[in-house]
């Protein structure tokens, strides 16, 4: 199957059409990650208007902790928009994001990342001139507080803490398999080797969650299955993973838990069989039925 097989666009207006009912099947579903274990991140009415339009309206979910739930939705369904209110790159209206019990929706980017929330972007952001080593540094160092200057520079006093930053940036260069592309400059490495190398170094800070954007968006079908491998094997390792994503396939094989939003507002919520296996989600994705068929035969 190829890599447009297994990213199909939702179909916007069916999706909106099925809205309603849809919601009254997550409701008697039941969201199944918290009902498990309690929640890591909470998400409850959370709400962004730019103007007049609201980005994201009452949206709710839940990532429990060493899970990985999938956020699924058409573009401009408000998934990246959710994840910027999580991580603290903007900041809600109306709502509450609960990280470890405590609220942190009123609080700046770095220092929810201080609290153990990562996250990687939809378009790549790695510094130019900069090895692959050192941008997973720079990871480190944003922890850290330290000097990264002072340390890419050798001062005395900065040292040690840059030991230990290339220790550990060598070490998550070897569990993304870049190990070998420690040296070379980054903006040299394959769209696929980036994205990696993202991943590399929002592990850097040490999370406990890990917001992921579109990890797979731009990869042929091989590239994006190595990607969920490495989500599992973090997950297998205790992290927590909130990941966007369009590749059914990927979700179906990699995650326990998918939400799925549209026009920003939550349109079902449950395990990827239960959400892909209900006759509206399946023809809000796939229009027809008969292309959920043809998904289904193909996979």
């Amino acid at each position: 199957m190829t890599s447009s097989q297994s990213s199909m666009p939702l179909n916007r207006a069916a999706a909106h059409q099925a809205h309603g009912s849809v919601t009254s099947v997550t409701a008697r579903q039941g969201d199944h990650a918290s009902s498990q274990r309690a929640p890591l991140l909470k998400v409850q009415g959370l709400t962004k208007r730019f103007g007049g339009i609201a980005a994201v309206s009452e949206m709710a979910l839940s990532v429990a902790p060493g899970s990985v739930v999938g956020l699924m939705g058409p573009n401009g369904a408000g998934k990246t928009t959710t994840v910027s209110l999580i991580s603290g790159l903007l900041q809600c209206d109306t709502g509450t994001v609960e990280f470890e019990g405590a609220e942190i929706q009123r609080l700046p980017a770095h220092k929810i990342a201080l609290l153990g929330i990562a996250r990687t972007y939809q378009n790549i952001r790695l510094f130019s001139g900069m090895t692959t080593l050192q941008q997973v540094m720079s990871g480190y160092f944003a922890r850290s507080g330290a000097s990264m200057l002072g340390a890419f520079l050798g001062l005395p006093k900065s040292r040690a803490i840059g030991k230990q930053a290339r220790a550990n940036a060598l070490e998550l260069l070897e569990r993304v398999g870049l190990a070998h592309r420690a040296d070379v400059l980054a903006e040299t490495l394959s769209y696929g080797e980036q994205r990696r190398v993202e991943i590399a170094r929002a592990l850097a800070t040490n999370p406990r969650l890990l917001l992921l954007d579109e990890p797979t968006a731009g990869m042929n079908m091989q590239e994006a299955t190595d990607i969920g491998r490495l989500v599992h094997e973090l997950k297998d390792a205790g992290l927590a993973v909130l990941m966007i994503e369009h590749n059914v396939r990927l979700v179906m094989d990699f995650c326990e838990h998918v939400t799925v939003m549209n026009f920003g507002r939550l349109l079902a919520n449950g395990t990827p069989q239960e959400c892909m296996s209900h006759p509206q989600v399946k023809e809000a994705y796939f229009g027809k039925s008969d292309d959920a068929n043809r998904f289904r035969t193909s996979s």
